[in-house]
């Protein structure tokens, strides 16, 4: 994490005013005098990685479920949809969508599950976009 301070007073003013107002005999309460050097430090937030969703072919799984989770879980209209899945039945793998990582590997393991549960071999995995 990145940070920047800006310095409001210089240390020379500081030195000097130390100088004048911080002498021992005054018997003062020791407040007089005193100088502070006030910062403002601001944090500049890191943008999250971003990771790629990959959909990969097998030849088992039927088109119409592909374009159904491509619909559902990654939130694409039924043109977009179909296009991806084209994508990945020719070239073996489709970005499905780009996502922080979080985000990323719960939308794979949806897609995982779901799948599973309605039997078939669909494989998604994820990678550094």
């Amino acid at each position: 994490m990145r940070f920047d301070s800006t310095l409001i007073a210089d240390q020379a003013q500081c030195a000097r005013a130390a100088d004048d107002g911080e002498d021992s005999s005054s018997g003062g309460n020791g407040t007089e005098g005193e100088v502070g050097i006030a910062t403002k430090t601001r944090a500049k937030p890191k943008k999250p990685s971003q990771y790629k969703v990959l959909m990969l072919n097998d030849d088992y799984t039927p088109m119409e479920f592909v374009v159904m989770v491509l619909k559902r879980f990654f939130k694409m209209d039924l043109e977009q949809a179909t296009r991806v899945m084209l994508h990945v039945h020719q070239r073996g793998v489709g970005v499905c969508g780009i996502f922080p990582y979080e985000i990323a590997e719960t939308k794979v393991n949806q897609v995982m599950d779901f799948a599973k549960q309605n039997q078939h071999p669909l494989q998604c995995t994820l990678e550094k976009a």
